[in-house]
């Protein structure tokens, strides 16, 4: 069995532990929408091969074998734009659902460090800001991160301004 099959079985599981996998076929036959783990699997592999959603589609639709473990053939395939709207519709719940899932694939140490950083947001899409009127000028993500697996164990993020101290102890408590 290659990785990426590897990869993709689990990444199945996760998303449908996460997302609550009811059975439901990946691409229902006669319209309607994909379900939503195949979609979260979709995006996982488009995050672990690297690619754009448009290069990723075209190499699953390549790979028989990888869509079968999701459930959905290459004729199946959504548009590539389909995946990108359907991963703003996803809640943060569930992207932290799936996150804690994948932790419990490591063998996590006993010890967690802890790191903030800021994203200015006004550099990064200067148009769409001025366009939409928005305006957060920066980020603040902290990841809580094991320090054996170097696996992520949580984030937050936020655009109030407050300390590491105050976000710290809510990371700590998840």
């Amino acid at each position: 069995m290659s990785k990426i099959s590897r990869f993709t079985k689990k990444a199945v599981r996760l998303a449908k532990n996460a997302v609550g996998g009811r059975g439901e076929a990946a691409a229902p036959a006669g319209g309607g929408g994909f379900a939503d783990y195949a979609v979260v699997s979709l995006h996982c592999l488009r995050i672990y091969l690297e690619k754009s959603y448009r290069e990723a589609l075209d190499l699953l639709s390549e790979m028989p074998h990888i869509l079968a473990e999701i459930g959905l053939e290459a004729d199946d395939l959504p548009h590539h734009s389909t995946l990108v709207k359907a991963f703003d519709r996803f809640e943060m719940e569930i992207w932290r659902v799936l996150l804690r899932l994948s932790v419990q694939l490591h063998d996590t140490a006993d010890h967690a460090a802890m790191d903030a950083t800021f994203f200015d947001r006004e550099t990064a899409s200067k148009h769409y800001c001025r366009r939409t009127n928005y305006r957060v000028q920066t980020l603040k993500t902290t990841a809580l991160v094991d320090t054996k697996t170097q696996a992520v164990l949580d984030v937050h993020c936020t655009t109030e301004k407050r300390h590491d101290t105050q976000i710290g102890w809510q990371l700590a408590r998840r």
